[in-house]
């Protein structure tokens, strides 16, 4: 009888075979992560022109850009801007029963019950990068579940100056808007704060009553009353830690090289780190400053 021998892997030779796809798997990663951080900017992207849109198509109805949100006591009082433009993002549905309890004298929107909007995650208000967007979360502290945001407007140069398109009670016109649209920031990246405590799309006190923070915030913002153990600031733009309680107090975002912001005459741009010294100049409506690069 005569034996076949079995051809099969020497030991070294299976070494190598598993070395070679050690390689090639070590060669793919960094080119994945880098695909999918690239559709994750387009997906920014996209949703920062999306909002773009319906700020634009707000002022035409409303003949103003909304305000962070207004403090007095009445009817929208709280209320988002992201709130104010629902209709113009296609959640007419949603805006109609928060308008209804609004006319029927439920002011308070801190409440599950009457604002189911509070606890409802908007794709279009979150980068894809950030995970905890995707899914409202219950916050034992507030008795609240809630639904975030990762996008907030340019206040100016903060919450107090006033000198933004967006900011407490502001009713700010494109006309008004002196140093160019295309050389004034709208809405930029910032996740929400490491606790949670800040970065509400449906409504938002913020730090100290303007909505800084938590729906809106100046590119030198200040941190007024010490939360969180942070100092008073500013804080420059620059790449932050989703960790880190104080980098609520700037823009950042995932993307490694910088954060997308959107620009009053609807374009969205990544403004790189390096170009955290034109910001103040990007933020103000009417400083002055008309021809600003980075």
């Amino acid at each position: 009888m005569v034996r076949v021998r079995r051809s099969g892997f020497t030991l070294i030779e299976l070494l190598v075979v598993i070395a070679i796809i050690a390689i090639l798997i070590g060669l793919l990663l960094p080119a994945v992560q880098k695909v999918r951080e690239a559709a994750g900017r387009v997906r920014c992207t996209n949703n920062l022109k999306q909002m773009g849109l319906a700020l634009h198509t707000y002022h035409d109805a409303n003949n103003a850009l909304p305000p962070t949100f207004t403090d007095a006591w009445g009817k929208y009082v709280y209320l988002s801007w992201m709130t104010r433009i629902l209709p113009y993002i296609e959640q007419d549905n949603l805006w109609k029963l928060t308008d209804q309890k609004e006319a029927a004298g439920i002011y308070y929107p801190w409440d599950n019950t009457n604002f189911p909007g509070l606890a409802l995650p908007m794709k279009i208000y979150n980068c894809p990068a950030d995970s905890r967007g995707a899914q409202a979360t219950y916050l034992p502290g507030d008795g609240l579940t809630i639904a975030f945001t990762g996008y907030l407007a340019v206040m100016g140069t903060n919450s107090q100056t006033r000198d933004g398109v967006i900011y407490l009670n502001s009713k700010t016109t494109l006309t008004g808007i002196t140093d160019g649209t295309s050389n004034t920031l709208l809405v930029g990246e910032r996740p929400p704060s490491a606790d949670l405590e800040f970065g509400w799309w449906f409504a938002g006190y913020g730090q100290d009553g303007t909505g800084s923070s938590d729906v809106g915030m100046g590119v030198l913002e200040q941190c007024w009353y010490g939360y969180g153990g942070c100092g008073k600031g500013p804080y420059l733009y620059s790449a932050g830690n989703v960790n880190n309680q104080c980098d609520q107090f700037k823009f950042w975002s995932f993307h490694p090289a910088g954060s997308n912001f959107l620009y009053c005459d609807g374009s969205v741009h990544l403004i790189p780190y390096s170009g955290a010294s034109v910001l103040p100049a990007l933020a103000t409506r009417m400083g002055g400053e008309t021809n600003v690069n980075y």
